[in-house]
């Protein structure tokens, strides 16, 4: 785990969850949600006209890196008690809600310095109708693009089907 932002961070998910609620609310979001099922959270808010929406996946409990570990000289792995394995599992959520506190603080204080605006800075996790991302309805476009060198077109043309 060492290397990573946050990585031996004490600070509960709760914490770090009140902490990104508090920090769009005083950036300007009039919406907040806050959605969790297993092996992902879900974080929603509406700011400047727009929906948006940051998906964090999280750590399945009975990966492999939580059950097991390597004692002593680092070369045989043992299975680690049940309440290390959760407590290792916990660390890895804590990792993730701390880096995510992170990403939206940078963003929302780019745009508040007027480094970037909030539309760029958000781009990709805007909601569209209909529920889909941005990246999600334009990642295989970017992808076509590259390999073609071709830019395919965001809507279909439906100025041909006009009679």
């Amino acid at each position: 785990m060492s290397g990573r932002f946050a990585a031996n961070t004490e600070v509960s998910v709760e914490k770090s969850r009140a902490e990104i609620e508090g920090l769009i609310v005083r950036y300007g979001a009039t919406h907040t949600a806050f959605m969790s099922a297993p092996g992902r959270a879900v974080i929603c808010f509406e700011a400047k006209g727009r929906r948006i929406m940051f998906e964090l996946p999280l750590p399945d409990k009975s990966e492999h890196k939580f059950t097991y570990w390597r004692p002593g000289n680092g070369y045989k792995e043992a299975e680690r008690p049940p309440e290390k394995a959760h407590a290792a599992w916990e660390q890895a959520c804590r990792q993730r809600w701390r880096a995510l506190a992170l990403v939206i603080k940078a963003k929302l204080e780019a745009v508040e310095s007027g480094i970037t605006t909030f539309e760029k800075e958000f781009y990709a996790h805007i909601v569209l109708p209909g529920g889909m991302s941005v990246y999600d309805a334009t990642k295989d476009n970017v992808e076509v693009a590259y390999k073609t060198g071709q830019i395919t077109p965001l809507l279909p043309d439906y100025s041909k089907d006009v009679h």
